[in-house]
């Protein structure tokens, strides 16, 4: 569960709150005048988070797509299609 603490704590105990949200893997909220203000967190939890929502903006798009259009793929040929894409790289990259 996050921490929750005034953002005058970001100054005078940093080193605590980064020990914090690195061995907890957890955000820490800060407030200001009691109502949230800050969030910090690890960049290892950020890149994941930001990976995390990629991906899901990749799935609604995908989502979209499939229901505007009637245009679908076999697994056969989206895999030759991989496989065609991969060798014409493999090729450039010699």
């Amino acid at each position: 569960m996050s921490q929750i603490r005034p953002v005058s704590d970001l100054r005078n105990s940093f080193a605590e709150i980064s020990r914090a949200v690195h061995e907890n893997r957890e955000p820490v909220i800060l407030t200001r005048n009691g109502y949230g203000d800050m969030v910090v967190m690890s960049y290892e939890e950020y890149e994941k988070l930001q990976y995390e929502m990629m991906v899901m903006r990749e799935l609604r798009q995908a989502e979209v797509e499939a229901e505007t259009t009637d245009t679908r793929f076999s697994h056969n040929e989206v895999m030759d299609s991989i496989r065609t894409r991969l060798k014409a790289v493999s090729k450039t990259n010699v």
